[in-house]
């Protein structure tokens, strides 16, 4: 085992490390949670305190054309230069499911492809409901849910064979929620594009962990949230991305204010907005919207290369050390070990990872209260976040699920899984 020495010095070394500081940091806690929630950037607090204080408690209406209007769109910019989108290509707004029902349905709809809907059972389960209810609502064929036998790995000529047998709109998760495969995202846009298909990419586990590029990578549809890596704060708003040549027939299935040519002018006839301005629906949710802001400054303050080398560096480190020290306890890597196949998180499994996950939360006097999360069935996800995790938190994970099991002190928790986790 490493010694912790060698770890801390490592940490001292890490460019990032001076980020840490500008987000909130629980004492005597690691948090490696992977990733449902980021962490609380410090201007977020400062920032939602003036905007309740001042902007809504003394300014009251006067903030909509002082402050609030533009919010959406200022944020989106800064979200345009992240994933190098266009002006125009890029809203923010809504929840992950509402956008991802919107495109889809606007894509069915516009028949520039076979109205046939298509995923994998890698896809996270609420891209699946949505395209369920779709399936249903359009009188579709029955969902095609792509089987690999296994949750690590998309296995890609499986892939492409669907989309030549069966050409439609695909649902994909840039990076798997389970295991953080990460897909070849170019190569298969292109072979998409030359089999009648589209795919429609959720990066909600890959935006701020990897560096994406819509435009190199060819994509046409793309959303995802922003309270993951993004440190949005919980149930923040989502984004979505549509390319400008593909805009043009698509149109909006929920024809909310927001989304008209004339908002303020209060006609009873609907007029949509230009382009994909006409996604927005309803009054802009601004507490939400302004506690993005820091999080999006720090991210490309900090620079996605450069965030991106920390997050493989670290990865590389864990996976290490987890082969090492418990391979021989009955634990078993369940992401890719290949890093340019892998997003930010690690996940591992063993028989009572739902009662280790709980060990490691109580934590003890001697040790650090360590925060990870469980997915069914046997599934430990380890988040690494490069703008706040430190080797030493994950020198310190290891040692624990070592020492959980070897002591067998699982056996004290209950075996039966909360809703939150």
């Amino acid at each position: 085992m490493i010694d912790i020495e060698d770890v801390k010095k490592m940490d001292r070394l890490d460019p990032l490390a001076p980020f840490r500081k500008q987000f909130y940091n629980a004492a005597h806690e690691i948090y490696l949670d992977g990733n449902s929630l980021g962490k609380l950037p410090i201007a977020a607090i400062q920032l939602l305190e003036n905007t309740i204080s001042n902007q809504w408690g003394k300014q009251l209406i006067q903030s909509w054309n002082e402050h609030w209007l533009e919010l959406p769109k200022r944020l989106a910019q800064k979200y345009s230069l992240l994933l190098n989108a266009s002006k125009g290509e890029l809203i923010l707004g809504e929840s992950t499911s509402v956008r991802i029902y919107q495109v889809l349905f606007a894509l069915i709809e516009s028949g520039k492809y076979p109205k046939q809907l298509l995923t994998d059972e890698l896809n996270f389960p609420t891209d699946l409901y949505v395209m369920q209810a779709l399936t249903k609502q359009f009188s579709l064929h029955e969902l095609k849910i792509i089987k690999y036998g296994q949750e690590i790995e998309a296995e890609i000529s499986i892939l492409k064979k669907a989309m030549e047998d069966s050409p439609g709109i695909f649902c994909l998760s840039l990076v798997s929620y389970k295991s953080a495969y990460m897909y070849p995202m170019k190569e298969l846009n292109q072979w998409a594009a030359a089999h009648q298909s589209i795919i429609v990419w959720d990066l909600s586990h890959a935006v701020g962990a990897i560096e994406i590029d819509l435009k190199s990578t060819e994509t046409q549809v793309a959303l995802g949230c922003t309270y993951k890596y993004m440190n949005g704060g919980p149930g923040s708003p989502a984004f979505l991305y549509v390319s400008n040549e593909l805009q043009e027939g698509l149109k909006n299935p929920i024809q909310g204010w927001f989304g008209h040519q004339k908002p303020f002018d209060f006609v009873p006839q609907y007029e949509a907005a230009q382009g994909l301005d006409q996604f927005y629906n309803g009054t802009p949710p601004v507490l939400s919207l302004q506690a993005i802001e820091p999080g999006i400054d720090l991210t490309l303050e900090a620079g996605m290369n450069t965030i991106r080398k920390k997050s493989v560096l670290q990865s590389e480190f864990l996976i290490g050390l987890i082969q090492s020290e418990l391979v021989p306890l009955h634990y078993q890597l369940q992401s890719p070990e290949q890093s340019h196949l892998r997003g930010s998180h690690v996940a591992l499994s063993h028989p009572a990872a739902w009662q280790i996950c709980q060990a490691l939360i109580k934590g003890d006097r001697n040790t650090p209260k360590i925060i990870p999360d469980f997915r069914p069935p046997h599934f430990i996800r380890l988040g690494i976040t490069p703008l706040t995790t430190r080797f030493e938190d994950l020198w310190w994970v290891v040692i624990q699920l070592k020492s959980i099991v070897e002591s067998k002190v699982y056996l004290h928790f209950d075996s039966q899984k909360k809703n939150v986790t």
